[in-house]
């Protein structure tokens, strides 16, 4: 069976201020993931720019082996820790709102754009996404990826789960007064669909948006080995595949399905 210790970043590093601010945050939160034992950082939505750009969105959007993926490659190669980020990207005449996960070494594993879009804002500066099902294997651990508003929708966590997804890393930009989501949805979605959630929220006001904060680590079994407060902190928990195996045997939602009684 396998550990991996993963970190969360939540805080306003990642604030709407030159990318090199937010590449020099990154960079210093993954030196502390690293002395900390951690082999994952997992990063807010849009950690790299912000999330309050305004018309500034398309602006800041980057190909996705543009100047700020190359840097990302180089913090998680020099710190030995893997990381997953968001930011802006274009691709042709589209900008979407995209999460990626780089290895230890700076090869980029796995790249999602979110598939939910999230009110007017986002629906206006960003296109959705196609491809729900992004893994990649980490460590001997299979992580999948889903960005914010997607971990709400309970199609996206079980599609994920049905895939053989272990840890579900999701980069966030949650709000007041919707401390429910952390508070209780995520965790119920660890446990019902019996995998990990990394749920790695912003903090703090920025612009005309006041995040929540309350990241957490949300376990299979139900439990929350890790939860933030409100303000800027860096979270470190296990994730146990042992652990994992022993409460799917426990609760054996996934094998006792009855798919045939679904369909519409």
């Amino acid at each position: 069976m396998t550990s991996l210790r993963v970190a969360l970043l939540q805080g306003p590093a990642g604030g709407p201020r030159p990318v090199d601010g937010n590449l020099a945050a990154l960079d210093d939160a993954a030196r502390r993931s690293a002395a900390a034992g951690a082999r994952l950082l997992v990063t807010p939505e849009l950690s790299l720019t912000g999330y309050a750009l305004g018309d500034g969105v398309a602006g800041a959007a980057e190909t996705a082996d543009g100047p700020s993926a190359r840097a990302v490659a180089g913090i998680a190669s020099r710190h030995g820790v893997a990381i997953v980020y968001g930011h802006p990207e274009r691709d042709a005449d589209a900008v979407y709102n995209s999460v990626a996960l780089v290895g230890r070494d700076g090869r980029t594993l796995a790249r999602y754009r979110k598939t939910h879009l999230y009110g007017g804002y986002e629906r206006a500066h960003y296109t959705p996404g196609g491809r729900l099902l992004v893994q990649a294997d980490l460590e001997g651990v299979r992580v999948g990826l889903l960005v914010c508003y997607d971990v709400e929708f309970p199609e996206t966590v079980r599609a994920h789960a049905l895939a053989g997804t272990e840890l579900l890393a999701v980069p966030t930009a949650l709000m007041r007064p919707y401390d429910i989501v952390p508070r209780t949805l995520v965790p119920a979605r660890s446990f019902e669909n019996q995998l990990y959630v990394a749920y790695a929220n912003r903090a703090g006001r920025e612009g005309e948006f006041d995040f929540a904060g309350l990241s957490c680590l949300a376990a299979p079994d139900g439990s929350v080995p890790a939860r933030a407060g409100r303000g800027e902190e860096l979270l470190v928990a296990e994730v146990d595949t042992g652990r994992l195996a022993a409460s799917r045997e426990q609760n054996p939602y996934l094998t006792d399905r009855r798919p045939g009684l679904y369909a519409a």
